[in-house]
């Protein structure tokens, strides 16, 4: 119950709102009545699915951490008929993720025209047109041989992760994720600065009309394992932990939302979505006037896939219960693993509710 509603529930109380003359159950008798007065209703159009593609694969390539997902050539005919599928179901949006042929300190392939997340958002276009929302991770982690966010450097303190040199490196990310066709580029960094750093380098270029989708509270979770597995970008010596958010914290969400909706982002992002609901919820009673993002991450997704294998949970019921509760919390979109398996259920009409 919200803080201050007991008042109001006391005053219809006394006033004859009570049993027998009100009963609850007669909203939850009928599957009908039930969708009928539903809160929260999902829809495959607030679903984004996330795409992953590999410099040197022929063929798509099984994601042992994400069973039912692949890597794919960023040319390949299979990509684009993954995408033609989803927009048939009603997914309209993707998230593209990449693995170059070559790392570097610098990580110079995540800017480069020919990297393979570039490749891939031409290809599509080439393919699809403008239907497809594309939407293209912002990162060096990915691309370096170090797996940091940004760069590292020695110092007195020991080994830090320079913030404003990374930045740099964002915007020139940015630009040319613009000029391959992206409609919104997303960072995942979490330096400080970098919305606006990269706000800057779009419009600097002429790229005013791209968004962008900022991961605004990531935390530093456990959760993300089989993502840093499937795109071998976890950190090659110590951890994310002086650039990602303490899990600890719930209302420094809030700050480090308003500082990236006052650089420019056009929507901000909760990572993890499940163990965070609350964040959601927190950033949404704050800030309801900003599309909210949540990411529904590897982790939550495979311990759904291995309850469901030892035939422990009915895996289509829990799927579509957790995403519920992640839009229930207040987000707006969820970045989803399920996202094809939950609107092939939500088109066919079947419903656990």
């Amino acid at each position: 119950m919200q803080r201050g509603s007991e008042a109001p529930l006391r005053e219809l109380t006394s006033a004859g709102f009570s049993f027998p003359r009100v009963r609850a159950r007669r909203l939850r008798l009928h599957p009908g009545v039930r969708s009928l007065v539903a809160e929260t209703r999902l829809d495959p159009s607030m679903f984004i699915l996330p795409l992953f593609v590999e410099d040197g694969l022929k063929s798509p390539k099984p994601l042992r951490g994400l069973p039912g997902h692949f890597k794919y050539p960023p040319e390949s005919r299979e990509l684009v008929e993954l995408v033609s599928r989803a927009l048939d179901l009603g997914v309209r949006s993707f998230l593209v993720f990449g693995t170059p042929s070559m790392k570097s300190f610098e990580g110079a392939e995540a800017w480069s025209p020919q990297g393979p997340v570039q490749r891939a958002i031409k290809f599509v276009r080439a393919e699809l047109g403008w239907r497809p929302v594309i939407m293209a991770d912002v990162c060096l982690c990915g691309y370096t041989d170090h797996g940091h966010c940004g760069y590292p450097r020695e110092t007195p303190r020991g080994v830090l992760i320079e913030n404003d040199r990374s930045i740099e490196a964002y915007g020139k990310i940015s630009v040319s994720l613009a000029e391959a066709g992206a409609d919104f580029v997303a960072p995942s960094g979490m330096m400080d600065g970098q919305v606006a750093a990269i706000r800057s380098a779009l419009d600097n270029a002429g790229y005013t009309e791209v968004g962008i989708m900022s991961y605004s509270a990531k935390y530093a979770s456990g959760f993300y394992g089989p993502f840093r597995d499937v795109m071998d970008s976890a950190p090659r010596f110590g951890d994310r932990r002086s650039y990602q958010m303490d899990p600890r914290n719930r209302l420094e969400a809030v700050k480090e939302v308003l500082l990236d909706a006052a650089e420019g982002a056009d929507i901000v992002m909760v990572k993890p979505a499940l163990s965070y609901l609350d964040v959601i919820s927190e950033v949404k009673r704050s800030v309801p006037w900003l599309p909210l993002a949540a990411y529904n991450v590897s982790g939550e997704y495979l311990m759904l896939k291995a309850a469901a294998e030892k035939g422990l949970v009915d895996y289509e019921t829990v799927m579509l219960e957790i995403l519920t509760s992640i839009a229930r919390a207040g987000a707006d979109a969820v970045i989803t693993y399920h996202a094809l398996e939950a609107a092939e259920v939500l088109k066919s009409g079947k419903t656990p509710f």
